[in-house]
């Protein structure tokens, strides 16, 4: 069994913003930009303690002009600020929204090329909370908090600067009154803050996973009367949950003892200031500035530990997200191969490939699929023909052997040049919320309505589709008023309009009545005579159809023949065969 990469339930914060550079790369300028205007209002904002202290020593010396200078100058920054500062807030969301963009896209395309096996492997609702909640929580934080918080650390450094030019000793009893405790509740909150806010995130995805299983089940749910006990899991996990976030609220609760630090500073500053006025050994001038300044500097750290808890769940999903991320980036895309023909021979080469680490589940295959050839697999639940099916389209890798389409190995070939040529039409056909038209329609190239209705009409299938209201029919939710035959139809002609070399059926009349499956073994008739047709099924009726049937057993080939109708040139089967066969 290959390895495959798993999630953490609590993702590893270490270097955070440093993987996430490369996202940011692309916004680099904006980016830049934006943090220029904000550290410019950070230091407008600054600037208006030491016009203060200026106006202050005007009114001691009773100097009129130097007054009306440091007031004209408070009234010009005041206006220069408000600018800088909505100019700033804008620049800075618009370009933290484009970076939230960017890991938003680049979240749905991994997971859209992701391997098979990796989506197997995980709880769709926990890489749904990945994808969309961490992204969303991401976009609330850059709307919200992101401009105070540049502000905030911004305003920190300018005012100690400011502070320190002014008296070295009234800044020396700021930060021994004022850092030590503020860094020691910090640091408490910091120590249980990663558990605390990965806890909450863990436990939330897991609900929302619980959640979405239980829309997915909630037929068999009801039917089976398994809803209680389900609902008993769901409210195990739900308390779970909350336990989670109120641990996190109590981690986050401890940055409220920084208020009570600042009013000690403020009584600190004013006594050691006021001492040192009478000892003439500072001006009272200075006493204010720092008075002023101090405003600022107690504003930053409160609102800094106020974003603490934000900054932390921020950090929570960034990772989270990045760590989805870097488990499904692919490989860099291989170069299309060269002169690789539109039809040619599909072929396995002793395949092994196992979904557990005890042993594989396929073992030594090897087939050959010539172009145009028609191939029923055929074998009991459990013998492995949906993985082969999933192997021989490249959905998943081998774990030993390979599997190749005109010579070149499926897994050296580009998506693009790969799914051109094979297509896969699963037992439960995907239908998405729409018309019937626009479901036929995804496929490459996005057929046009002259299109489909050649490919319906080639198909014999002109008047079912007239019986189904045309192609303008609704289909319902994710296909939800069309029966398992009726979506399995327009999977096929799905796959028609893209025109594929192979075409791979897995049990594509398995679940559907005997009319329906007549009318879908028809259409399959219809196929152009160079598509190879791979069919795994257990209707007779439709491996009787088919001239070639390998069988398989326990994870191998047993039998790889024609079939009797086929070695007598009658094309079908003898009524032994078919029980045989079935």
């Amino acid at each position: 069994m290959a390895d495959q990469p798993l999630l953490r339930e609590e993702a590893d914060e270490r270097g955070v913003l440093r993987r996430a550079l490369p996202y940011l790369r692309p916004h680099r300028v904006r980016l830049a930009v934006a943090l220029g205007v904000g550290l410019a209002d950070s230091a407008a904002l600054v600037a208006v303690a030491p016009l203060v202290g200026l106006a202050t020593d005007a009114l001691f010396h009773r100097d009129r002009g130097g007054l009306g200078l440091a007031v004209a100058l408070l009234a010009g920054l005041a206006a220069v600020q408000l600018v800088l500062a909505r100019v700033g807030e804008l620049l800075l969301i618009r370009s933290g929204e484009d970076v939230v963009r960017t890991l938003r896209e680049q979240a749905v395309e991994n997971l859209a090329t992701a391997p098979l096996r990796f989506l197997e492997t995980h709880r769709s609702g926990d890489l749904l909370r990945r994808a969309t909640g961490e992204v969303a929580a991401l976009a609330a934080f850059v709307r919200l908090h992101l401009r105070n918080l540049v502000s905030a650390l911004a305003t920190l450094g300018f005012t100690l600067a400011v502070l320190a030019g002014y008296s070295w000793q009234l800044l020396l009893v700021q930060l021994v009154v004022f850092l030590p405790p503020t860094l020691l509740v910090t640091r408490w909150f910091q120590r249980d803050a990663a558990a605390a806010f990965g806890g909450k995130a863990s436990a939330e995805a897991t609900v929302a996973a619980t959640f979405t299983e239980t829309l997915t089940a909630r037929e068999a749910l009801q039917t089976s009367r398994g809803l209680t006990g389900w609902t008993r899991r769901f409210d195990r996990e739900n308390r779970h949950a909350v336990r989670a976030a109120r641990r996190a609220l109590r981690v986050e609760n401890r940055i409220d003892l920084v208020s009570l630090i600042e009013g000690l500073a403020l009584v600190a500053l004013l006594a050691v200031g006021g001492w040192l006025v009478t000892r003439d050994a500072t001006g009272v001038t200075t006493v204010v500035v720092f008075v002023v300044a101090s405003r600022n500097l107690f504003d930053s750290f409160t609102d800094l530990s106020q974003l603490v808890g934000e900054v932390a769940t921020a950090r929570t999903g960034l990772a989270r997200l990045l760590d989805l991320l870097s488990a499904t980036t692919a490989a860099a895309p291989s170069e299309e191969v060269d002169d690789l023909p539109e039809r040619g021979e599909l072929r396995c080469e002793g395949v092994d490939f196992g979904y557990r680490a005890d042993g594989p589940d396929l073992h030594g295959v090897t087939l050959a699929f010539p172009p145009g050839s028609r191939t029923g697999v055929v074998g009991e639940t459990g013998s492995g023909k949906t993985t082969l099916s999933k192997l021989l389209c490249g959905l998943y890798a081998p774990d030993a052997g390979r599997v190749t389409f005109a010579g070149a190995p499926l897994a050296e070939l580009p998506e693009r040049q790969l799914r051109r040529r094979i297509v896969l039409v699963p037992q439960e056909v995907r239908l998405v919320t729409g018309t019937v038209a626009e479901n036929l329609a995804l496929v490459r190239g996005e057929p046009d309505r002259a299109a489909i209705e050649r490919a319906v009409e080639r198909l014999g299938l002109t008047q079912w589709l007239d019986g189904l209201g045309g192609p303008n029919a609704e289909v319902g939710q994710r296909g939800a008023r069309l029966s398992a035959g009726e979506r399995q139809i327009l999977g096929v002609v799905r796959a028609v309009l893209a025109d594929p070399a192979v075409l791979v059926l897995d049990e594509a009349t398995a679940d559907i009545d005997p009319v329906t499956a007549a009318r879908l073994e028809h259409a399959l008739d219809e196929l152009r005579a160079d598509c190879t047709l791979i069919v795994i099924a257990h209707r007779p009726a439709t491996i009787a159809r088919l001239p070639r049937v390998v069988r398989l057993d326990a994870g191998r080939v047993v039998a790889d023949q024609l079939s009797a109708g086929a070695a007598a040139g009658a094309g079908h089967p003898s009524r032994e065969e078919k029980v045989r066969l079935a």
